[in-house]
């Protein structure tokens, strides 16, 4: 009987021994669960500041963008720092394109801030673009617009230009119905 009996204590130490282990690693893991949670929740509000930060990032360019164009606006020597167009404009018609250059990237920030989806931009720019002196300014800035192939930029310009076929072919005077809005952001 001593022999069962010490083989008994040997499998219930064994087991007891087995059945820590066992307690001791889910207390690991559960210990190691919580710190991933810990650190997941800490990522979370890094990259929620790391966006904000970007949208107050480019609301602050936006303004020293505004700034400057305001500047050369009202100042004709300024302004010809920004003549790079191909044609010669008047006094008058570079202050116009200088705003009109004003009124997109607004439009263009607002879009990219996310104070508008794209489908709300397409519609902006839809009514944006009824004024002559807009389209004369998106003709003229065509070739600055070349360079920006592959950025998101570039996109809204081709969703643009696209709009404006739309609207230069529509049969309609409605313009307000021309062209599909994109969805999405």
């Amino acid at each position: 009987m001593g022999t069962k009996s010490v083989g008994l204590w040997r499998f219930q130490s064994a087991t007891a021994a087995g059945l820590g282990m066992v307690a001791g690693v889910i207390a690991a893991v559960a210990a190691q669960r919580n710190a991933l949670d810990v650190i997941n929740r800490r990522l979370k509000q890094l990259e929620e500041r790391a966006g904000n930060q970007q949208r107050a990032n480019l609301a602050m360019q936006q303004r020293q963008h505004w700034e400057l164009l305001s500047k050369a606006i009202d100042d004709p020597q300024l302004a010809e720092v920004l003549d790079l167009y191909e044609e010669p404009l008047t006094v008058q018609r570079h202050r116009q394109y200088l705003f009109a250059n004003a009124l997109y990237t607004n439009l263009l920030c607002y879009h990219r801030i996310g104070n508008m989806t794209r489908e709300e931009f397409f519609k902006h720019a839809r009514g944006m673009f009824q004024n002559p002196i807009m389209r004369d300014y998106w003709d003229a800035t065509r070739p600055h617009r070349a360079s920006l192939k592959g950025t998101e930029e570039a996109e809204l310009g081709q969703m643009i230009d696209d709009l404006l076929l739309q609207l230069d072919e529509a049969d309609t005077d409605e313009w307000w119905v021309v062209g599909s809005p994109p969805t999405g952001t």
